[in-house]
């Protein structure tokens, strides 16, 4: 039986006596176990190929190799220590082409539980692939990368102009260095400009009409126009769901068919506007102005202002005909002389509400709160019927 020294290509160290048996597959079947490489060649000590294993002799030293040239350990001691994996302290990174060279230690000793600490704890376990030079080859972006190694060394975040704080954050993360995922974090999001909440002004609004089509829907779902100038604009038909339109100028607006369901009204002034089919479900108008509103759709399409809080609004003289404002709060509003024919007001809270002069014909009050509402002079007599449960 023979017998064989096996070293990886270009080392001298930690070599493996192995038997020689079967054929020459089988013998670099057990290179690759021993070593913990991918074994494809065999080299004698002068860097012959051997391709036979009736070649090999008793005794004999040989250089496995992963498919690259031979490379002779007497030549160039600094590579074989790297590449046989001594316990040398300075090592190579060959990160996407460009090489790194450090510490075991600053790889290993600043964040012991990410993924570089791991790699270079123990090389067997996680089988590092290694250039002809020695250098371990690790397929990641150098430009991100630099500025990880940095922080390794000296423990702070330092990244040159030019350099996408995004790109080292996942680089970072890929590499698991928690502690610097955070600073990144907080790098970025302090590098953010300022979000800009400010109401949109007129000018910006009507720009913004003038550059859609007529029968396109607009959508303004939770913009901010807190305090703008929107009086006598046409603003039919435009999504207005849960946007802010406090203290907004809204006077002789064209509000046909809007949608302000969960808007924001409060103390808007909307008087003489066209509230043709509204719908305002839910939404917050307290304190604001409806004086001589027109919610009356010849079509038959009635306005919704179900459970909506009307809370001191002032209605008065608006055309409500058919109006939903089912469980609406219109504590203290004032309602003199409203058309409020046919409308809904089952289950509202019309506590102290002004409703003097107002036609309520045919209207449905079961369940409403009207304690110590004002019901004078009214067009038509209110009928029990009317507000009995």
């Amino acid at each position: 039986m023979r017998r064989v020294t096996l070293f990886v290509n270009g080392t001298s160290r930690s070599g493996k006596v192995v038997a020689v048996y079967g054929t020459l597959a089988d013998l670099l079947s057990v290179a690759s176990s021993k070593l913990g490489i991918h074994a494809s060649a065999l080299y004698n000590g002068k860097g012959g190929l051997i391709d036979d294993i009736a070649l090999i002799r008793d005794d004999d030293v040989l250089y496995v190799s992963e498919g690259d040239s031979f490379i002779d350990p007497q030549v160039d001691g600094r590579i074989a220590d790297v590449t046989s994996g001594a316990n040398t302290d300075w090592l190579t990174l060959n990160i996407g082409g460009r090489c790194f060279t450090t510490t075991r230690t600053t790889l290993v000793s600043k964040e012991p539980d990410s993924m570089l600490a791991h790699m270079f704890q123990d090389r067997e376990l996680w089988g590092n692939k290694q250039d002809p030079r020695g250098a371990y080859l690790i397929d990641r972006s150098p430009e991100y990368f630099e500025p990880i190694l940095n922080y390794l060394r000296h423990g702070q975040l330092i990244v040159n102009e030019g350099i996408n704080l995004l790109g080292v954050l996942e680089e970072a993360r890929f590499f698991g260095i928690e502690q610097l995922v955070e600073q990144l974090e907080v790098a970025i999001k302090n590098s953010q400009p300022p979000e800009d909440h400010s109401p949109i002004s007129r000018k910006e609004f009507v720009r913004f009409l003038l550059a859609t089509p007529t029968k396109s829907e607009l959508r303004c779902q939770g913009l901010n126009f807190s305090g703008a100038d929107l009086s006598r604009l046409d603003l039919r038909y435009i999504n207005f769901k849960m946007a802010n339109l406090s203290r907004c100028n809204l006077t002789h607006a064209n509000l046909c068919c809007a949608n302000l369901e969960r808007a924001d009204l409060s103390g808007a002034n909307l008087e003489g506007a066209n509230l043709q089919g509204v719908k305002m479900l839910c939404s917050n108008a307290e304190g604001a102005s409806l004086r001589g509103c027109n919610f009356e759709d010849p079509s038959g399409l009635k306005a919704n202002l179900e459970g909506a809080n009307l809370k001191n609004v002032d209605m008065e003289g608006s055309q409500m005909t058919g109006i939903n404002l089912r469980v609406a709060t219109l504590k203290n509003a004032k309602l003199k002389n409203c058309n409020l024919r046919g409308a809904t007001l089952a289950g509202t809270d019309l506590e102290n509400c002004d409703l003097s002069g107002c036609d309520l014909q045919e209207a449905n009050l079961r369940g409403s709160n009207v304690k110590g509402a004002i019901f004078e002079e009214m067009l038509t007599p209110l009928h029990m019927s009317q507000s009995v449960r």
